[in-house]
């Protein structure tokens, strides 16, 4: 698919100054799309917006489909009478870093007080459009809130230490607990309801715009998830209903040891036997919520790295072939187009330029590999006409913070003979040269538009512990800021392209 021309700004949700200690999708969330709407940014880039599960990663969901509660406003809940605003008066403004555990403790209580709230008190319309929420998504719904809330009843311990009969998801098993927990479940199912309530409602505020949302499909999930309980058939687990093998990358400039990331792997003859349904349900629901998608790890439909389950590291894998073309000709064939742009960084094969060439899915350049050695001039802005041009991403050190620690003698000397002078301070280097590139899309993380250092990263690779907590300060988006952006979004033929007048199917749940 070809994107038309754009510029836009990678920043996910949790980054927003929000009251409550983790960005959410309330007045801070609006204020950011006044900002872009001002500095004439016509793309929003966001991570994935899933439930967050093992180190607070979005990368490790308990679903591929439920959204992540802790980014429910509850300013708006309380706009709209789910709960009395006096009860929010302790929630923190401010943007230091989410401590997780505090944001935990401190907001879930008071959303599932805003959900039984709704549940007792809501009008029969608001019940109304409820009912149809939970039976038009019942086809993962139902699903998620029992897995949701027989893991909170088992303190969070993994689906496979449940018992027998509830692992295995016996009926009679399934049905008793369904009868016990269903407040529970009514709760949970309401905060679902919330949150895209809410991210539709955004998503029309973006679109009113001419900004469209890019959201981030994870090739692999969480083996811990309501999608590997009631799919174990999908999925290479063992007698122990534990992974046999896992998912990762094989050692990489990243990491000397590669990444192991502990998610199953999939049964790719079963997924064919099936016709590909949850994948093609997982990406239309994608779609359906987003306007592009950034596949990661798209190396993994060509091959995949195999490691043992009992391997403590990446080192000792092997590659194994994906599904290739078969997958995404189904997946066309149900969604009628492929709005896709892949993670294709790092040691790329042929095979897989190959499967993306003949799919027509952009790759990603990112402005920091570019300046080494001969070989990363695939990176370089004047060969990125079939990319989505970066500066860096979330697993990148901030530009500043690379080319203060990171970057090589030779590499700064590289790319100070192909930038230029830059008087304002080398990210603007960086991102002129990414907006003026070829590509049709160029997206800059937040923390290069600000300008700043390593303290601003949001990850780390394979590096446990401290990730996915940087926030920003919302009097960094300055007017002058706006428009410096607005301007070189103008000469750089990059001013947004508006929607054709949305519906309001357009942005249902």
């Amino acid at each position: 698919m070809s994107f038309p021309r754009g510029a836009g700004i990678l920043l996910h949700p949790t980054s927003l100054p929000s009251r409550g200690g983790i960005g959410d999708f309330g007045p801070a969330a609006y204020r950011f799309v006044d900002f872009l709407t001002s500095a004439r940014q016509g793309l929003w880039q966001v991570l994935p917006l899933g439930p967050i599960g093992y180190g607070n990663s979005p990368y490790s969901s308990t679903s591929a489909f439920a959204g992540n509660p802790l980014l429910i406003s509850l300013e708006r809940l309380a706009e709209r009478g789910w709960i009395d605003p006096a009860r929010l008066e302790r929630l923190q403004a401010g943007s230091g870093p989410v401590e997780y555990d505090q944001v935990f403790a401190q907001k879930m209580p008071l959303l599932f007080e805003a959900a039984r709230n709704f549940l007792r008190t809501a009008s029969s319309d608001n019940i109304r459009r409820f009912q149809e929420f939970r039976q038009a998504n019942a086809w993962w719904l139902e699903d998620f809130v029992l897995f949701d809330a027989l893991r909170a009843q088992h303190e969070l311990k993994s689906w496979n230490q449940w018992a027998h009969e509830l692992a295995c998801r016996e009926p009679s098993a399934l049905e008793e607990a369904r009868a016990e927990l269903a407040d529970d479940v009514q709760i949970r199912s309401a905060l679902q309801f919330a949150f895209y309530e809410q991210w539709r409602a955004l998503r029309r505020y973006c679109a009113e715009r001419a900004i469209r949302i890019a959201g981030d499909v994870a090739i692999f999930v969480n083996h811990d998830s309501a999608d590997v309980w009631a799919h174990r058939e999908l999925f290479r687990l063992n007698g122990k209903l534990e992974p046999e093998v896992v998912a990762g990358v094989p050692p990489d400039s990243f990491s000397k040891t590669g990444q192991r990331w502990g998610s199953p792997l999939y049964r790719w003859d079963a997924m064919k036997a099936s016709g590909y349904a949850w994948w093609i349900q997982r990406l239309r629901w994608a779609t359906q919520n987003c306007d592009y998608i950034r596949l990661d790890h798209f190396r993994g439909f060509d091959q995949f790295w195999e490691i043992p389950a009992s391997e403590a590291t990446a080192v000792n894998g092997r590659w194994v072939d994906g599904p290739r073309d078969d997958l995404f000709v189904k997946v066309r064939e149900a969604l009628g187009g492929l709005p896709f742009f892949a993670e294709d960084l790092g040691y790329i094969t042929p095979e897989v330029h190959a499967l993306r060439d003949r799919l027509q899915i952009p790759g990603m350049a990112v402005l920091q590999f570019a300046f080494g050695d001969e070989g990363a001039h695939i990176y370089l802005p004047h060969r990125a006409a079939e990319k989505v041009m970066y500066t860096g991403t979330h697993d990148n050190d901030t530009t500043v913070g690379w080319w203060h620690s990171g970057a090589t003698e030779y590499e700064r000397h590289n790319a100070e003979a192909y930038l230029g002078r830059c008087d304002d301070g080398a990210h603007w280097g960086f991102i002129r040269a990414a907006q003026c590139s070829p590509a049709a899309l160029s997206i800059v993380p937040l923390q290069d538009v600000l300008g700043l250092g390593s303290d601003a990263r949001m990850n780390t690779p394979s590096v446990y512990g401290g990730n996915w907590r940087w926030r920003f300060d919302s009097d960094r988006l300055s007017g002058d800021l706006a428009a410096k952006l607005a301007k070189l979004a103008e000469v750089s033929d990059r001013l947004p392209k508006p929607f054709a007048e949305p519906t309001e199917d357009s942005f249902s749940a």
